[in-house]
């Protein structure tokens, strides 16, 4: 895992918000079928989680420069998403309380946060992976 993607092409910068959003999606919907509750009916309370964590992890993302060429071509940088998403989580927590006008439960911030993190971490892993094989085979052939 050595070595960095010389340019992001705005093409992968798409892919990467993509990606962002799927993996945000993925630990909504990971979140609401460890409770049981991945039925149709479920589906608003899935947005009023899903759309505050969105929201959330796009402000801090841009903030600690998670689109920024430096940053999304270095693998050192990997923690920065953790970052985003312990801080994105409790925002998101928040927000979520106040649409469906319920308290936060902080076992359920902290949570989010978690899995949050480990889903980004994974996902940029997998992402800055993909491009850098990529520049290798251009390179190369």
């Amino acid at each position: 895992m050595s070595g960095d993607v010389d340019s992001v092409p705005i093409m992968n910068k798409s892919i990467l918000i993509l990606g962002d959003l799927l993996a945000l999606a993925l630990v909504t919907l990971i979140g609401f079928a460890t409770h049981g509750e991945a039925e149709v009916s479920f589906v608003p309370r899935m947005a009023a989680a899903f759309f505050p964590l969105v929201g959330s992890w796009f402000l801090l993302a841009s903030f600690v420069g998670l689109f920024q060429d430096q940053t999304v071509r270095d693998p050192r940088s990997l923690w920065r998403p953790a970052l985003a998403a312990v801080f994105a989580a409790p925002l998101a927590a928040v927000l979520r309380g106040f649409i469906l006008n319920a308290p936060v439960i902080p076992i359920f911030a902290a949570v989010l946060a978690g899995t949050s993190a480990l889903a980004m971490v994974v996902w940029r892993l997998i992402w800055w992976e993909l491009v850098r094989t990529n520049k290798t085979k251009e390179h190369s052939g």
